[in-house]
């Protein structure tokens, strides 16, 4: 097989290219999101003699929240553009390019106007990156079987969650020394250098990655620009009125986000095109996608309830030094990190044997409401007094590595149980349940603020035990339709 350079690379090592290029680019990439992210509740908390917006605790969890979740919406569109509009390989480079002009405006732009304005561009420029980057590591990774995509898949998730590890490690500490809108240059650098690694490493993609596969006819292309400019004149004209108020983001971003679920499961349910095995596996993957959008929802608790706990009631003092609050999210991203290559290896190691899908979310959910649980005692042990940090660490490093039993589990999932028709469909509904958790996270977030911090812990707790509990109650039933038809 030839390359662009004309040297022969062999299909093999190729592959392994491909796998570790995309990975690298997502680094990046998630270097310059979890950077922002990291830093963003507490830049509309703090107040404006601290560099900050100085917004209300609702509206700041409110707004953290609904970004996070428009961010993996915008995947959805992403996804169908990636397959009827743009070649995947396209739709990365030019989402790249959206998002590091976004992260450039957060940067140099003051205020509130240049914050809506940075965020938006980066909402869009993910939309386009995030479903089609993953869908070209299941083109490079389809021939493999369950368990090896599993481990493949792994690792990728392991540089997803080393980049949000650096990115919140280094713009934390810029935002801490010299302030904010130094931290959001960091995280414009972090996404400048993921497209230098995206140009160098995509001439080891697969031809696959550089097809439209269902391209649009021009009469569906002008139908689809027609709907477009409509719903873009609503939202301004929602936005001009007030109605897009920040207590009220999260809410309408939930809200967009089941209609979108519902509508993307009842089209790919009733196709045609979709044979009686693939039916069954979606109908099956229904629990999964909910436990899935519940378990985020409580693991992006770190970027609004958890973020007011650490602005309201944690001593970051160690000596004469202020501890970044940036780095407190990255405590989460680095359990992940610590712990998936240990996962890999026991998922690759143990092959057909290991716990199938329901089980893993299953005991996902069980291990965070665990975390939150914890928190809880260390709540009521310090009532009416400050938290000290340390307890903090140990309570993201409890939250960070649940996530090794449901985020690289369901990548694999989805590009394993989607329809022929689907595949890129199914890998947008995955990253649904980001969008979910996200705005979920928001909400969760201003029930924060409006009950005790012991009540609002408790009932975390107790919500998540008896999901997963419930989950591992029924997934036999589940499996038997979730591997419908698959040779595992």
């Amino acid at each position: 097989m030839e390359s662009t350079l004309g040297q022969r690379v062999p299909t093999k090592k190729k592959e392994i290219r491909g796998v570790g290029g995309m990975a690298f680019t997502e680094l990046w990439e998630r270097f310059s999101f979890y950077g922002l992210q990291s830093i963003l509740a507490f830049y509309l908390l703090y107040e404006l003699s601290e560099g900050g917006l100085a917004l209300p605790a609702a509206a700041a969890a409110g707004i953290t929240g609904a970004y996070g979740g428009s961010v993996y919406l915008g995947q959805l569109l992403g996804a169908w553009a990636g397959e009827r509009l743009i070649s995947p390989r396209s739709m990365v480079l030019g989402g790249g390019i959206v998002i590091a002009l976004g992260h450039i405006t957060l940067a140099v732009a003051p205020g509130f106007l240049g914050l809506s304005i940075g965020l938006v561009m980066i909402i869009f420029g993910t939309g386009a990156l995030k479903t089609n980057i993953t869908s070209i590591v299941g083109f490079i990774l389809d021939a493999e079987p369950a368990a090896k995509k599993d481990a493949g898949f792994s690792y990728f998730y392991m540089a997803i969650n080393t980049g949000a590890v650096l990115g919140p490690l280094t713009t934390g500490f810029a935002q801490n020394q010299w302030g904010f809108h130094f931290g959001f240059g960091l995280a414009a650098l972090g996404m400048i250098i993921a497209l230098i690694q995206y140009v160098y490493s995509s001439r080891f993609l697969p031809v696959r990655a550089s097809q439209v596969t269902r391209p649009l006819s021009a009469s569906s292309r002008r139908k689809a620009t027609a709907i477009a400019l409509v719903s873009l004149a609503i939202v301004a004209a929602a936005s001009a009125t007030g109605l897009l108020k920040a207590e009220r983001l999260s809410t309408i971003v939930t809200i967009a986000c089941l209609i979108a679920a519902a509508t993307y499961f009842t089209a790919i349910l009733r196709s045609t095109k979709v044979n009686a095995f693939e039916r069954q596996r979606i109908r099956s993957y229904l629990p999964l996608f909910l436990a899935s959008s519940l378990y985020f929802g409580l693991l992006f608790a770190k970027f609004t309830a958890i973020s007011l706990l650490v602005n309201d009631r944690v001593d970051l003092t160690v000596g004469n030094w202020s501890f970044p609050v940036g780095w407190i999210t990255m405590i989460s991203s680095a359990s992940g990190v610590a712990m998936l290559p240990v996962a890999a290896a026991i998922w690759k190691r143990m092959g057909p044997r290991q716990p199938k899908a329901g089980t893993k979310f299953a005991i996902g959910l069980v291990h965070i409401g665990l975390g939150f649980a914890y928190i809880l005692l260390i709540s009521v042990a310090h009532h009416g007094s400050s938290i000290p940090f340390v307890y903090i660490v140990i309570f993201m490093f409890i939250m960070g590595s649940s996530e090794i039993f449901v985020g690289p589990i369901g990548l694999s999932l989805a590009t394993q149980i989607a329809p022929k028709a689907f595949t890129a469909q199914m890998v947008a509904i995955n990253f649904l349940t980001l969008a979910l958790g996200s705005s979920l996270s928001g909400l969760l977030g201003q029930y924060f603020t409006a009950v005790s911090n012991d009540a609002y812990f408790l009932t975390i707790a107790l919500g998540a035990v008896i999901a997963g509990l419930s989950l591992f109650a029924v997934r036999k039933p589940i499996h038997q339709g979730l591997y419908a038809g698959i040779e595992e």
